[in-house]
């Protein structure tokens, strides 16, 4: 039986890891067995951290709206009980950008969510 080989595919597969791999430092760069795990761990990473990053800007929204709370007399557990309990639906990223482009809008948001919880 003849040995087949199929150069054009294993070079293009290792041209595609390559190309992945491309601004990696040393020998992760232009090392094909070294490549391949570096060229694995920052596509599980990258995936890993598209997921955080929803979580930290979450954290960041929450963050920009207790302040907000804060400055018009209420805190940010309390704001949020008050809109749950008055129907608001309004979700935490819209509350963030409201208290930062227009304030006066939020102080009124907020006075609705007292308005709730007495």
């Amino acid at each position: 039986m003849v040995r087949v080989r199929n150069p054009v595919a294993s070079r293009r597969r290792r041209k595609r890891l390559l190309k992945r791999a491309k601004g990696f430092v040393g020998d992760r760069k232009n090392h094909v067995r070294l490549t391949k795990d570096a060229v694995m761990k920052a596509l599980a990473f990258s995936y890993m951290h598209r997921k955080k990053k929803k979580g930290d800007f979450r954290r960041l929204w929450i963050t920009r709206i207790g302040v907000a709370a804060k400055v018009n007399g209420i805190s940010y557990s309390k704001f949020i009980n008050g809109l749950i309990k008055s129907g608001c639906a309004i979700n935490r990223k819209m509350l963030s950008d409201l208290a930062i482009q227009d304030p006066k809008a939020f102080s009124a948001v907020a006075d609705h969510a007292k308005k709730a919880l007495a």
